[in-house]
């Protein structure tokens, strides 16, 4: 499964230029925890949370606190007010075509709770978020299972399921048994991946005949 498969298209996003207060708003207003900065040529440049309106705030008490500083001839201290001036700069942005594992392994490393979408010239298509991917994985083992038997090794690759034998648990695909080729054997773990709610798929699977080592027929 891909980012395009789960992402969100209708984005909230925020401008540089807009005062704190208009990008709160819209968090409210929408029930959003984050949103990303887009430039007047419609890419993204920053992404602004929670966190930066905390932080935000921590400077303007720590602003009231200079007031003694200042009357005493310490240079003030300018509490920033504007989207641009509070937003994370050091942007994550991935890719539609990203597999949504890699996209969650991104968010757990990195400890952020949702992803910009961007097109090859930087401009916003979607956003992923953490709920997106949970959701996604959320599905139960059992319709897995059914997916991967009917689905994949009857209908696509046309094998007897009777040979195959699909364990799947918490997300996570075991193949045993046997086919009749190498490359069946690999094409039925690929798909199986990519099934969705699938987390992993290892396979155990034999072959009858290694196709790929024999090489094409002259």
């Amino acid at each position: 499964m891909r980012v395009v498969d789960v992402m969100t298209t209708e984005v909230q996003e925020a401008h540089p230029d807009w005062s704190l207060k208009q990008a709160a708003r819209v968090m409210i207003e929408h029930g959003v925890s984050g949103l990303p900065v887009v430039g007047d040529d419609g890419t993204v440049v920053g992404i602004i949370t929670e966190a930066d309106f905390i932080e935000a705030e921590a400077d303007r008490v720590m602003g009231r606190r200079r007031l003694f500083d200042t009357v005493f001839g310490e240079k003030k201290t300018r509490v920033p007010s504007t989207v641009g001036a509070v937003m994370s700069k050091r942007l994550l942005v991935v890719d539609r075509n990203m597999m949504l594992s890699e996209a969650a392994r991104i968010m757990t490393k990195r400890n952020v709770k949702r992803l910009p979408v961007v097109d090859p010239e930087g401009c916003l298509e979607g956003i992923v978020s953490r709920g997106d991917i949970l959701v996604a994985f959320a599905r139960d083992d059992e319709v897995i299972a059914t997916a991967v038997q009917r689905g994949v090794i009857r209908r696509i690759l046309m094998l007897d399921s009777s040979d195959v034998s699909v364990r799947v648990r918490d997300g996570v695909v075991t193949l045993t048994g046997e086919v009749p080729t190498r490359t069946d054997a690999r094409l039925l773990a690929e798909l199986a991946g990519h099934i969705e709610g699938v987390v992993r798929c290892d396979s155990e699977l034999s072959w009858s005949f290694d196709d790929v080592a024999a090489g094409p027929a002259v």
